[in-house]
């Protein structure tokens, strides 16, 4: 049997367990793995979605994919890399699907060139919670839906097949680590860069960043290149965040670039001990990787495990917010200030449509800023975050906590185009809205 077959059936298998669960009975995904940092709603009947999980088809002549919503980049990039082709954006952690990048929002080096992940998506077959199957494009009789997919959380309806767009990539790729001891520079060098895609004289393809104090903080500048070299290897004792202040210049494969923050999921596996020489020694190669680690501290959430050990209690803080270039440097000082969190990853985005669900302006330039972390508790540091944010015209992402009330969110968040598209594709709400989602967390 074909993938398409393969394809087939899985959909009508999803559309027959949909069509079974109890009316009146909140209706979710059965997914055993997460990359959210809010709660995931309880109970509920659970969909099995196990056959929607690959690639059907990747077009290298006309560089696109078919590929279902629950595939993970993973295995996205396995089925592309081989055609020398990647993903417009490839979210840093391995085990993000494509479905959930796509309504769950996402950036990574590429993202200052082709925005989010949604916006490579030229088609999308989507289960909606009326319980039909529609394709969503950017025109036609569910252009609504296409546009409020983005950040809609999977309340609107659940992707089985989205068409995406692919871009060229080489055999490697070399870096240029450039170091700033002033914040407003750096924020010239993103600006510059962004305009014409080239840094000192050279082509510029990937661009991220990591702050490790306002007088020290680096732009990785990637270069898509077939020249032959020694690549480094960071899936082993080697740590990549540390890279940047060691090295000037590196060179990676393709393949280990795109991966190069799954391994210490940035640089969370300090805080279970992984990057201690003997543990790192005696931890499993194939056990470095964020979705580990990420169920490990799943577990000590739950449990509560390093709070009976912790003297003062703690807030976690776990934001990414995108915040304007002309008010990043702004932004950064604020947060050095008032969040003790660091290093910080700084990855510039310029989006290519406006998502009417996440309204950040097309064309329009901004830094997405990372922290992840906890601090003393008692000084309400997430919610200060979301008001700063807010002050200078930035929005941020919800898969973390989010402390909104409702007026508000909906001001934030496109709440009239939402409720358009709810009524429409979800008219008895068999689908937890999305304020419920990133708030109410039930």
């Amino acid at each position: 049997m074909g993938m398409a077959s393969r394809h087939e059936r899985a959909v009508a298998a999803l559309r027959a367990s949909y069509a079974a669960a109890p009316a009146g009975r909140p209706v979710r995904l059965a997914k055993r793995t997460t990359n959210l940092f809010r709660s995931r709603a309880a109970g509920g009947r659970g969909l099995d979605v196990g056959g929607l999980s690959g690639v059907i088809e990747v077009d290298a002549a006309g560089r696109t994919a078919d590929v279902q919503g629950m595939c993970t980049y993973e295995r996205l990039v396995d089925a592309t890399l081989p055609h020398g082709l990647m993903p417009l954006v490839v979210p840093q952690l391995k085990s993000i699907t494509l479905g959930g990048a796509v309504t769950g929002l996402g950036v990574e080096s590429t993202s200052f060139r082709h925005g989010m992940p949604h916006d490579s998506v030229l088609e999308a077959d989507v289960l909606t919670g009326s319980g039909d199957l529609v394709t969503a494009r950017p025109d036609g009789a569910h252009a609504d839906l296409f546009a409020a997919l983005p950040n809609s959380l999977g309340s609107l309806g659940y992707a089985t097949r989205l068409r995406i767009a692919l871009q060229p990539i080489a055999a490697r790729v070399a870096l240029r680590n450039v170091r700033f001891t002033d914040l407003d520079a750096l924020v010239a060098a993103v600006e510059e860069v962004t305009a014409i895609g080239a840094w000192a004289g050279r082509a510029v393809d990937a661009m991220d960043g990591v702050l490790f104090a306002p007088d020290e903080a680096y732009l990785v500048l990637g270069t898509f290149t077939d020249d032959v070299g020694t690549t480094s290897d960071y899936t082993g004792r080697a740590i990549y965040y540390r890279s940047l202040r060691e090295r000037t210049t590196d060179l990676l494969t393709a393949h280990d670039y795109l991966w190069r923050w799954d391994t210490d999921w940035f640089w969370v596996s300090r805080a279970l001990g992984v990057q201690r020489p003997l543990v790192r020694r005696l931890w499993p190669a194939r056990y470095r990787r964020s979705d580990v680690y990420h169920r490990l501290m799943r577990i000590d959430d739950r449990y509560r495990i390093t709070a009976r050990f912790d003297r003062t209690p703690r807030e976690r803080v776990v934001q990414d917010v995108e915040i304007p270039i002309g008010r990043t440097a702004e932004f950064l000082r604020w947060l050095v200030d008032h969040v003790p969190i660091t290093p910080v990853w700084l990855c510039p985005v310029t989006p290519r449509r406006c998502a009417p669900l996440f309204p950040l302006a097309s064309g329009r330039t901004y830094v997405n800023v990372g922290f992840w972390g906890t601090v003393p508790a008692g000084r309400g540091t997430n919610r200060a975050v979301e008001s700063t944010v807010a002050e200078l015209g930035g929005l941020k992402t919800l898969y973390s906590e989010a402390f909104y009330d409702r007026e508000t969110f909906d001001r934030y968040f496109g709440g009239e185009a939402y409720r358009a598209a709810k009524a429409r594709y979800d008219p008895d709400h068999r689908l937890t809205g999305l304020y419920e989602k990133a708030v109410e967390r039930r």
